[in-house]
C-alpha cells in the first residue's frame, strides 16, 4: 500500500511540475484602425514631436499603402 502511494504521488507530482513548464501558444491580436485614423493619429504624433517629419512622411506612406 505504501508502494502505491508513493508511486501515485510521484505520478501526481510529474503531472503537476509538467503543467508548470512553458507554454509555446503565440497570441496575435489583430486591430484594425481605418486609414483615416492612422493619418490623424500620425498627425497628433508630429504635432506633439513624438515623431520627426520625415518619420511621419514615412508613415503616412505606408498608411496610405495599406501596409
Amino acid at each position: 500500500m505504501a508502494r502505491f502511494s508513493l508511486l501515485f504521488v510521484a505520478g501526481a507530482l510529474t503531472l503537476l511540475v509538467s503543467a508548470c513548464g512553458g507554454s509555446n501558444k503565440t497570441v496575435v491580436v489583430n486591430r484594425l484602425v481605418s486609414q483615416q485614423q492612422s493619418l490623424t493619429d500620425l498627425k497628433r504624433a508630429l504635432d506633439a514631436g513624438a515623431i520627426t517629419q520625415t518619420e511621419y512622411d514615412q508613415q503616412v506612406q505606408k498608411a496610405m499603402a495599406g501596409k
